[in-house]
């Protein structure tokens, strides 16, 4: 009996030390493992920052452009905010010059080379142009076209095209008829409701592409031969009033004009001086960054009076 109790107290007092013994180690076990997941965390966390930051390979230039946009116009809007006590005024007078018309001059010279004719000028200054284009508001333009024409400069198709060697000019030292007029003058209404502008006075009007141009702008020495034919050497450009209407709709751009002005075109209308009337519809469409496709078709009705009388001529 005394054997047991002896053996009992033994095993009583050894089993402290043991315990005592493995403390320390699950300690230091615990701390590995805390110390293991906190590295892991911070891994993670590296990975996911690198992930934000690196743009899909896939995704839009477009897209990238917007949000470096975004990033500059909120940047922006802190320095603003950051600078708003501080806020300066000063003096706007130097901006009045903004309202000064836009002034240009263009010159359209023309020179040949003829056998046997060594003697004469054969360089005529055909054009002179002055061009005032001014903004009277976010809705409306002036603009007037002043040329200074000298005949000489034209190749001679067809006579009696109503050019502006008709009648009227002066002639300079070496005999050429000279004229000074108003080609273009105007005020214009744009971004009106429904897509509408409208224009009001003397302008060149929307018969075809190239009746728009002026003469130096043209890509060869004058208007091509139908314009010649029916509308004179200087084209179509009467006094009245344009309508013009961009569509809102479809995969390109499509648009209107409606003109009504009086007849003063010989070629066309004679001596008549009745409205005539003009509609030109056109078709826009962009096939890649370098090639466009362009469509259109233009009308032109009014009545043409002369010795033998009166008739509609219609174009």
């Amino acid at each position: 009996m005394r054997l047991f109790r002896a053996v009992t107290l033994c095993i009583a007092l050894s089993s402290p030390v043991a315990a005592v013994a493995q403390e320390p180690e699950a300690d230091s076990l615990r701390a590995e493992i805390a110390r293991l997941e906190a590295r892991l965390d911070s891994l993670i966390a590296e990975i996911e920052g690198l992930a934000l930051a690196a743009p899909a390979e896939d995704e839009d230039p477009i897209a990238r452009l917007r949000a470096a946009a975004r990033e500059a116009a909120s940047a922006g809007a802190g320095d603003v905010e950051a600078t708003e006590d501080a806020q300066e005024f000063s003096g706007r007078q130097r901006s009045l010059q903004a309202l000064n018309p836009e002034i240009s001059v263009t010159g359209d010279i023309f020179g040949q080379l003829r056998e046997g004719a060594i003697d004469e000028n054969n360089f005529i200054p055909r054009e002179f142009e002055f061009s005032f284009i001014s903004a009277l508001d976010p809705y409306s333009r002036a603009k007037v076209f002043v040329g200074h024409h000298e005949e000489g400069g034209q190749l001679e198709i067809f006579e009696g095209l109503g050019g502006h060697d008709e009648e009227g000019g002066e002639e300079d030292a070496h005999g050429h008829g000279t004229v000074t007029e108003i080609e273009e003058g105007y005020i214009e209404w744009v971004n009106l409701p429904a897509g509408l502008s409208v224009t009001v006075g003397r302008f060149r009007q929307r018969f075809g592409t190239f009746n728009r141009w002026h003469g130096h702008a043209l890509p060869g020495s004058g208007y091509f031969l139908p314009y010649q034919v029916f509308l004179g050497e200087e084209g179509l450009a009467q006094t009245g009033v344009s309508v013009h209407w961009l569509a809102p709709f479809g995969p390109g751009a499509y648009e209107a004009w409606f003109e009504v002005t009086r007849s003063s075109n010989e070629s066309m209308f004679g001596e008549s001086d009745e409205p005539s009337f003009l509609g030109h519809v056109n078709g826009f469409w962009e096939l890649s960054p370098s090639t466009y496709f362009e469509l259109g078709f233009s009308g032109l009705t009014g009545d043409h009076v002369d010795e033998e009388g009166r008739f509609q001529n219609r174009l």
